[in-house]
């Protein structure tokens, strides 16, 4: 039985399309909605900029005070969207609670299966970024791998497809 489900989005293009499928699925079995959405950590270059340009202190700083915020504004913002896709909707109390974890996106989505212990995760086959021509995305395809819960997957060459169409 469904109980609980994730929703792994990485906020492209066809994020409200894989959205629908979520909502689809927690309204069918009655079943509460966590949404992730995983921001990757900054690169070295952008490291070493801050590095050459703050002290060590203001750096610290910004690290544990300025990435929680930013992150905790990322999560508002998509709150946001949802509400302004959704409107009035009853569909938005599907939705529990909204996420931001910075990390490499298949672990943080992995990481969120495990400490919700949800039932079922949804995700989209393919990142705005990636070709029509590529089967899976790499989060998408590690996710697929390693989820220890069954995966729902949106293909999102498919409704390309319907598009065109």
């Amino acid at each position: 039985m469904i109980h609980s489900m994730l929703y792994a989005t990485d906020l492209g293009v066809y994020a409200p399309y894989v959205l629908q499928h979520a909502l689809a699925l927690a309204r069918t079995f009655n079943a509460e909605l966590y949404v992730i959405h995983a921001v990757e950590p900054m690169g070295q270059f952008a490291e070493s900029l801050l590095q050459s340009y703050l002290d060590e202190q203001t750096l610290d700083e910004l690290h544990s005070q300025g990435v929680n915020t930013v992150m905790a504004n990322i999560e508002q913002r998509v709150l946001e969207t949802f509400r302004d896709e959704l409107g009035g909707h009853e569909d938005l109390a599907l939705i529990r609670a909204v996420r931001v974890r910075q990390g490499d996106p298949a672990e943080v989505i992995l990481e969120q299966v495990q400490r919700l212990s949800v039932d079922l995760l949804v995700v989209g086959s393919h990142s705005c970024g990636a070709g029509v021509a590529t089967p899976l995305g790499r989060t998408a395809a590690r996710v697929l791998q390693l989820s220890p819960v069954p995966v729902y997957m949106v293909p999102l060459a498919q409704h390309l497809g319907r598009r065109k169409g």
